[in-house]
């Protein structure tokens, strides 16, 4: 295991792809970025999000996952840059950390990245204080052959890594949210929660879900009479 985890480590500082992050953190990259997939933004909200098969980690094991075995649940799909880096871990940690929560209402997180199946499980079994994961409570997906980035639009194809993408598909395969962060910056698993509680309020109950809109606040019957008791209730 130390030597395999010593090459994927090489691997992930090779110079090519530490050249992409540092320049995805420069002003220079700011005048002249990194080219993404040419089907950027090909998903579409309220169309089928684009399916995808992969040989992910899994409770510490190779298993094979698809976007079908989600059927019937909220998907969190999100994209990270590399396994071994700074910001990554951050996120992946936070998600499985707070995994219960998404599980509470129905919902399950895949975490994807253009690393191997391989360099993900030696970077799980890495402890935290080492900058590894130190065990993960849901699925890290291995798109070596970036085809998932690639469909999902969020492959930077000179770098060969994916954008810090995240995607909400709902029970039945749909694609509810999508955003797209630039490499240095990470995602806020609060927000992420509050989105799919949002869509799940909707789908319930029928009315919309203001800015802001938290599971204890007031929402929105779509129509120009009876929206009137939330604009007379919150415009005082």
């Amino acid at each position: 295991m130390a030597w395999v985890m010593s090459r994927l480590v090489h691997s992930a500082l090779r110079p090519s792809v530490r050249s992409a992050i540092t320049a995805a953190t420069s002003v220079t990259a700011r005048r002249q970025p990194l080219s993404s997939s040419s089907s950027i933004w090909s998903p579409r909200i309220q169309h089928p999000a684009p399916a995808f098969q992969a040989q992910a980690v899994v409770n510490g094991q190779f298993q094979e996952i698809q976007l079908s075995d989600y059927k019937g649940k909220y998907l969190v799909l999100y994209f990270y840059p590399l396994d071994f880096t700074f910001v990554c871990p951050t996120e992946i940690i936070a998600f499985s950390d707070r995994i219960q929560e998404f599980r509470d209402i129905n919902c399950e997180v895949v975490g994807v990245s253009t690393d191997s199946h391989f360099s993900h499980l030696a970077w799980i079994n890495m402890p935290r204080k080492q900058g590894g994961l130190g065990g993960l409570n849901y699925p890290l997906a291995a798109d070596f052959n970036k085809q998932i980035a690639r469909d999902y639009g969020v492959l930077l194809e000179e770098a060969g890594v994916a954008l810090r993408g995240l995607f909400i598909i709902d029970p039945e395969g749909t694609l509810r949210q999508m955003t797209v962060n630039d490499l240095p910056v990470g995602r806020s698993v609060d927000e992420t929660l509050r989105l799919v509680q949002a869509f799940q309020f909707v789908e319930k109950h029928g009315e919309v879900c203001p800015a802001g809109w938290t599971p204890d606040s007031p929402t929105i019957k779509p129509n120009p009479s009876e929206s009137q008791e939330y604009f007379q209730k919150v415009n005082k």
